[in-house]
């Protein structure tokens, strides 16, 4: 499992071994890109690492589940017993701090 050491400039090392071959593509297109190794996989880690994120942070509904979603907000339902148990546990979690 690849390591991660913080060092006092805020600046971090990964430590993690791969296959060869990736390493020797890594090199290749870093060559090909003009930039070193290390500049070409932090940018690429950092694209992927921002790609995964936005991934997890928004998500794209179909058409039905769209319109179920919205329905369900337009609804003027009453809240449950559990709802309104639920908010006066909240209510008593956030008075007590």
């Amino acid at each position: 499992m690849p390591s991660i050491e913080q060092t006092v400039s805020g600046v971090a090392r990964f430590n993690f071994r791969l296959p060869s071959e990736i390493k020797d593509r890594v090199e290749r297109a870093a060559l090909a890109s003009g930039v070193t190794v290390t500049d070409f996989a932090i940018d690429a880690l950092a694209v992927s690492a921002d790609e995964v994120l936005e991934r997890q942070r928004s998500r794209t509904l179909s058409d039905i589940d769209r319109d179920r979603f919205l329905a369900l907000l337009e609804m003027d339902s009453e809240p449950n017993a559990q709802l309104k148990q639920a908010f006066a546990d909240h209510k008593d979690r956030v008075s007590k701090r």
